[in-house]
């Protein structure tokens, strides 16, 4: 063997082909293949139009003329939160389930597209009344609730920008992000529950907003781990007291196809975080599209789980607007999977 290579015992020739009845049953086909190939423009052209509903229609795919920057389906209007809601229950669906929540100490929820696109209007109503509209950012601080999937619906129904920021990171980092965004409003939670504990993230938000240039105006916060919280009147709200106060109706306004959906961070191990946008048509018909032929997901039958946290692009991706935009049902769980046991996440798949 020469001293320039090295001996790999991981070679694998075994080839494990799909049952015929697997192939037959399944969502992608060789055709994807081939029309991609074909024409990578029109490919996606007819992947977004048959996956999205657009407000008004697109007419040119993509802007390549200022590379590195891509500009998809300009001149169309869609509003995000109605392609993963409204437009399900209008359809004749929205007795079927959205979200099945399993909440760590045990606690569940069951919640149809109808209860959620409900919900998702109370909080855009919520939002809007505080003062958020297009363009403008929400920092959201929770764990993996029900209200974490409602409260970016809800933002992404107005036309305004999340950041989301993983419930385990710190003050300080929840703080670096509110500012580099300059958010106007936090929602959070009392406390989320982690490896049989509530973990304060208030209490974190109360610093971060101390610590920071602030230009935080409201923080919504969600009754979860019943833990104590300081409060300050006129700043800070109970997310059920003002859903409960809203208007139950909400007409989802169209938005262009590149308007901001959200900024996600990066972690910061290698130096300040840096905050990437994302916008909203391009973003919508690449999640869905993975979405629907990766996970060969069959909307009628599949009961699906991604087990990311939101606050991850993964989260984002096939725990919110993936699934949602393709009407599928899913599981989130609160907890982490050897809590309260090691068996606990195959205990729910069961």
């Amino acid at each position: 063997m020469s001293s320039n290579s090295i001996d790999s015992l991981l070679h694998e020739s075994r080839r494990f082909s799909p049952t015929p009845e697997f192939v037959d049953n399944s969502i992608a086909t060789a055709e994807l293949y081939s029309a991609a190939a074909h024409d990578r423009v029109e490919f996606w052209a007819t992947q977004s139009r048959e996956l999205l509903h657009w407000q008004r229609p697109f007419t040119e795919t993509l802007d390549w003329s200022n590379p590195p920057f891509a500009t998809w389906f300009a001149d169309g209007t869609l509003n995000v939160a109605y392609n993963c809601l409204d437009r399900h229950v209008e359809a004749g669906n929205g007795d079927r389930v959205a979200i099945y929540w399993e909440g760590e100490p045990g606690d569940n929820r069951t919640i149809t597209y109808a209860e959620l696109t409900a919900e998702v209007k109370r909080a855009a109503n919520v939002l809007a009344g505080l003062g958020i509209g297009q363009g403008d950012r929400v920092a959201i601080y929770l764990p993996v609730v029900p209200e974490a999937v409602v409260a970016m619906l809800a933002v992404a129904r107005l036309g305004a920008v999340h950041s989301v920021v993983f419930g385990g990171f710190s003050s300080e980092s929840l703080r670096s992000r509110i500012d580099d965004a300059s958010a106007k409003l936090v929602i959070t939670a009392d406390g989320g529950w982690r490896k049989g504990k509530v973990f304060p993230l208030k209490t974190a938000v109360d610093g971060a907003i101390a610590n920071g240039t602030s230009t935080v105006e409201h923080v919504l916060v969600v009754k979860r781990g019943d833990n104590d919280v300081e409060w300050t009147e006129g700043r800070d709200l109970w997310w059920h007291d003002e859903l409960a106060a809203a208007d139950a109706e909400h007409v989802a306004e169209a938005f262009e196809a590149e308007n901001p959906l959200f900024i996600l961070y990066t972690s910061g191990t290698t130096g300040k975080p840096k905050g990437i946008l994302h916008t909203s048509g391009g973003y919508l018909t690449q999640v869905a599209f993975t979405h629907k032929n990766v996970f060969d997901l069959h909307p009628e039958t599949d009961v699906y789980w991604c087990t990311a946290d939101v606050g991850w692009i993964t989260g984002h991706s096939y725990v919110v607007y993936g699934p949602l935009a393709n009407g599928a049902t899913q599981v989130l769980y609160e907890g982490t999977p050897d809590t309260p046991h090691s068996g606990r996440w195959w205990e729910i798949i069961q």
